[in-house]
C-alpha cells in the first residue's frame, strides 16, 4: 500500500514545523500516537524503525523517546511473536526460510543470552529475530526479557542522535533550496539515516554482544574440560 513512503526523511523534513507544533501543543496525545504507530510498524515488520527512533528523539527528547520506543518495540515484537506461535504464523515461517536453521543451535544452547546477542548485534533482520524464537521453542517470558534488555542500548543511542536531527534537516533544506534557486532540475531533498550508524557505534554494540555471549562460551569451555 506504499505506506512506508510516509516513513522517510523527506516526509519528516517537509512536515517538520507541523510535527514540532503538534507535539508542543499535544505532548501526551503525540506520545500515544508515536507509541501506537511504532507498535504497528514493528508488528507488521514495516521498514522505518530506525527513522522512527531517531525522529522520536528529535520530537520528544532522547530520554522520553527512549522509554517510549523500548515499550512500543517490545509490545510490537511480542504481538508478532504471539502471532508467529499460532497457526497464523505459517506464512512467516515460510518467509524466514533457511535462516531459521542458522539460529536454531544458538537458541537451543542458551536462549536468553543468544537473543541478547542478536538484539545487540544486527546480524539478522529485526523482523526475523522477532519471529524466530516463536518457531524455535523460546518461552514468551524469555523473549520479553531478552527483547527489553537487548534493545535498550541501541534505542537510547539513536534517540540521543535524534536530538541533533533538527540541524541536519535545516542543513539539507538549505542545500535543496540553493539547488532549486540555481535552476537545476535534479535537486533532491534526502538524507540517509543509516549514515548516523558510525563504526564506533557498531563496535560498541559488537562489544556488548560479545559480553552477552560470554556465559555461553564459559559453559562450553567448562563442558570441554569435564
Amino acid at each position: 500500500m506504499d505506506l512506508d513512503e510516509y516513513l522517510t526523511f523527506r516526509m519528516l523534513s517537509e512536515n517538520r514545523d507541523r510535527l514540532i507544533n503538534f507535539v508542543t501543543d499535544n505532548y501526551v496525545v503525540a506520545g500515544l500516537l508515536y507509541v501506537g504507530l511504532y507498535i504497528v510498524v514493528v508488528a507488521l515488520s514495516l521498514p522505518g524503525g530506525l527513522l522512527m527512533t531517531v525522529t522520536g528523539g528529535f520530537l520528544f527528547g532522547w530520554v522520553a523517546a527512549g522509554f517510549m520506543t523500548v515499550f512500543a518495540a517490545t509490545v510490537g515484537g511480542t504481538l508478532l511473536f504471539v502471532i508467529a506461535a499460532t497457526s497464523l504464523g505459517e506464512p512467516l515461517r515460510k518467509k524466514a526460510g533457511p535462516a531459521l536453521k542458522k539460529l536454531e543451535a544458538g537458541f537451543a544452547e542458551n536462549a536468553l543470552n543468544y537473543l541478547l546477542f542478536l538484539r545487540l548485534v544486527p546480524i539478522f533482520p529485526f523482523w526475523l529475530v522477532n519471529i524466530a524464537p516463536a518457531f524455535l521453542g523460546v518461552k514468551l517470558r524469555t523473549y520479553i526479557v531478552g527483547t527489553v534488555i537487548g534493545i535498550i542500548p541501541g534505542t537510547f543511542v539513536f534517540a540521543y542522535l535524534g536530538g541533533g536531527l533538527d540541524s541536519i534537516i535545516r542543513e539539507q533544506q538549505a542545500v535543496y533550496q540553493a539547488c532549486v534557486d540555481s535552476g537545476r532540475t535534479d535537486c533532491v531533498l534526502d538524507f540517509q539515516i543509516t549514515s548516523l550508524v558510525t563504526p564506533e557505534i557498531i563496535l560498541s554494540f559488537c562489544a556488548l554482544g560479545v559480553i552477552a555471549l560470554l556465559p555461553v562460551v564459559i559453559k562450553k569451555l567448562r563442558r570441554q574440560k569435564t
